[in-house]
């Protein structure tokens, strides 16, 4: 399926902004990039159109501390904040908790769902504990950093609000985070 990503702006090479830009995403690629209203003529009919209002449309960002953030931390169940908080565990307080792999697993899903809302597409690992690989392999998160916006590449990107926070993220064309 064919979907224009329709933003204020598309982050170019070293920083630079195309502004006007959107983005044409075929399956798990960019089909191409350009001007929104010369992408809307030559792709329209056949595609759907994403607002992204004033969204700049960027290369996911890299998590080179991942195995900390997954296999270090406890991203707590929001069934637990009574008793353990909302914010993520570590250390002793990690060390307290009875961590069975489906509750390695759960959390690690938990902590790949904040990493997402960051705009993260790509990882560092290697992931040692099972249950946490798992939860990486599953999310389709990346093992390497994406290059820029361009025809043939993966349509790995975040769409960034101008006060920086994200407002999606994409991995292979496909959303795997909306802000609402």
């Amino acid at each position: 399926m064919l979907t224009i990503h329709r933003v204020r702006g598309v982050g170019a090479h070293e920083g630079a902004i195309a502004l006007g830009h959107a983005v044409v995403v075929d399956g798990a690629r960019f089909a191409a990039v350009g001007p929104y209203e010369d992408l809307l003529a030559a792709y329209g009919e056949r595609a759907r159109v994403r607002e992204w209002d004033d969204g700049i449309l960027t290369p996911g960002r890299y998590e080179p501390n991942a195995v900390a953030l997954l296999e270090s931390t406890y991203w707590p169940d929001p069934r637990e904040a009574d008793a353990l908080g909302t914010e993520p565990l570590t250390g002793a307080a990690l060390a307290a908790l009875d961590m069975p792999d489906t509750r390695w697993g759960a959390s690690a899903r938990r902590g790949i769902q904040r990493l997402l809302a960051t705009g993260t597409t790509a990882l560092r690992g290697p992931f040692t504990h099972p249950a946490v690989r798992t939860a990486v392999t599953r999310s389709g998160l990346r093992d390497r950093p994406v290059g820029p916006p361009e025809p043939g590449a993966d349509a790995d990107f975040a769409v960034l609000a101008p006060d920086g926070t994200c407002m999606a993220t994409a991995i292979g064309g496909r959303l795997v985070y909306r802000r609402r």
